[in-house]
């Protein structure tokens, strides 16, 4: 293979000559990379070769060049870019291949010349990422579903409009008035209080800034890693050549085991640190990074907005953590009838739900193109950090349950911990902190009011209790919102299980220590 760049001339040297067109008109020079594309369907050369395009370097890369002299004839066209994104349409870049998924679940490379997605339409732009990174593929050819690693869904940078400041800190009643269409303006712009009903964006949690009901606000999961959008893992991180529910808890750092497909195991009973590093390890070129709460929020405010399903999202009920599936009916009861199939509707047998691709319901947008696993599956770890009362990270509960990270215990001696232990400090210190959310000290569970504005849990308010689920509910879907976190839970789970039935959803929040624990998992982000 010989790769060889491309002056502003059409001839680069004795054995190769080389036209270059852009939108079928003949120019001496390379078009701009900004907006334009490479046309591989049309592109060709003589004498046996081929040509592909680096979109890294920005040249060409010549194959099976033989001694004679060759011709290649290079198209580029204007780029596929939706009007209605303002500039936010999806970034790729290395390992990323960006496909058009059919009904059927039949993956197609995309031609990036040509309306690939379209938000107006619900239907959200899909990459994937493949085991052989050398393999390559054709616009409109099928890429079979074993050369796929993984699937990530691109969430374009958008600002929303505030309904609620979440300024809960007891339970009352619900209001299911509140659920609603969330209007959203996509764009790769920061709000600001120089712009008439705009707010900055509180990053603290607890403070609402300049913020008021009614104002929009840039979400802050596209400020704290500036991007414009990110791709999110299209279902939970699985755990390659997992067999059985067993195999794939692994408490372990081990980006190489990460999979993410539909009908896989999802990888649980992994430490938050773990997790993290795992994730972190994972594309380090594509800035992977364990999904952090915020961005939880930002997936979850596009689901309700009119460019997403706008419905409460179909569990999946798969007891043995398959990903991409869907219950055929919506439970009836929660954590309460764990053991009653009848109301809860859990199974694994294919009696009382259904694989994707026919999964549709569970997914974000309604249809093929969205996220899954987003209610139900397994709970999932988000990135989120606590602070104890003195100002103190905190690692999790005792030398028992913790994240992996350093930081002190909440209850050294509790649940028979005769460690002595009062803090970690041979585990792994933190990352940087643009890669974790960090919420201040409460030692109130109830104190919804410490959320962060986007973060999709104090703004699901307000909050009651429900006795015969024994569980605390919110006012959208009443998904539960068990207990905040605090100095006794450390850590964020969203989703709820596959037990929780009608208490699962992709608004639904809990928290727990940060340890390993058998049904929850975690999923990836790529900027």
């Amino acid at each position: 293979m010989n790769k060889t760049p491309i002056p502003e001339q059409t001839k680069t040297d004795e054995n190769i000559e080389l036209a270059i067109y852009l939108n079928d008109e003949k120019t001496h020079k390379i078009p701009q990379k900004e907006g334009n594309v490479f046309d591989e369907t049309r592109s060709s050369c003589t004498n046996g070769a081929y040509i592909i395009w680096d979109y890294e370097t920005w040249s060409p890369v010549v194959k099976k060049l033989s001694e004679y002299k060759t011709r290649c004839e290079i198209y580029f066209k204007t780029g596929y870019s939706e009007s209605i994104l303002n500039g936010t349409d999806p970034v790729l870049k290395e390992e990323l291949v960006p496909v058009t998924i059919e009904e059927d679940g039949t993956v197609k490379k995309a031609d990036i010349g040509s309306a690939w997605y379209s938000y107006e339409k619900k239907e959200w732009a899909n990459a994937v990422i493949l085991f052989d990174e050398s393999e390559d593929y054709l616009a409109g050819e099928i890429i079979p579903e074993e050369k796929i690693e993984s699937y990530f869904v691109w969430i374009p940078k958008y600002r929303y409009q505030l309904w609620d400041l979440g300024s809960y800190d007891s339970l009352t009643t619900i209001d299911e008035s509140k659920v609603h269409e969330i209007p959203i303006i996509f764009g790769d712009y920061n709000t600001s209080d120089e712009k008439e009903s705009e707010c900055t964006t509180p990053m603290e949690s607890g403070a609402s800034g300049n913020c008021s009901v009614g104002d929009y606000m840039t979400h802050p999961a596209f400020l704290s890693i500036p991007s414009t959008g990110f791709w999110v893992g299209k279902f939970e991180t699985g755990y390659a050549g997992a067999s059985s529910v067993k195999e794939a808890l692994q408490n372990v750092r081990d980006s190489s085991k990460v999979i993410i497909k539909p009908n896989v195991i999802s990888w649980r009973g992994i430490q938050v640190a773990n997790a993290f590093y795992t994730s972190y390890d994972y594309k380090r070129e594509l800035d992977s990074h364990m999904m952090k709460n915020i961005e939880w929020g930002a997936v979850a405010y596009l689901q309700h907005s009119a460019y997403g399903s706008q419905e409460s999202v179909r569990i999946n009920n798969h007891l043995d953590f398959l990903t991409g599936y869907q219950g055929n009916v919506e439970p009836t009861c929660g954590n309460s009838g764990r053991e009653n199939i009848e109301c809860n509707r859990y199974c694994n047998d294919g009696t009382c739900n259904t694989a994707y691709p026919d999964s549709v319901l569970s997914s974000t947008t309604g249809n093929i193109t969205g996220v899954y696993d987003m209610s139900g599956g397994a709970l999932e770890y988000t990135f989120s950090i606590t602070l104890d009362q003195n100002g103190n990270i905190v690692s999790g509960r005792n030398s028992l349950n913790n994240s992996g990270f350093n930081g002190v215990f909440v209850c050294p001696t509790c649940d028979n911990d005769t460690s002595m232990l009062t803090s970690l400090t041979t585990g792994y210190k933190l990352p940087e902190t643009k890669y974790y959310d960090l919420y201040m000290y409460t030692n109130n569970l109830l104190n919804y009011q410490n959320r962060i504005l986007g973060d999709a849990t104090g703004e699901l308010g307000p909050f009651k209790y429900v006795q015969v689920d024994k569980r605390n509910i919110s006012s959208w879907y009443l998904d539960m919102a068990n207990s905040y976190i605090g100095i006794n839970t450390g850590f964020f789970q969203r989703s709820s299980a596959y037990y929780e039935g009608n208490g699962s959803g992709i608004f639904s929040f809990t928290s727990y220590y940060g340890g390993n624990i058998w049904d929850c998992s975690y999923r990836i982000i790529l900027t």
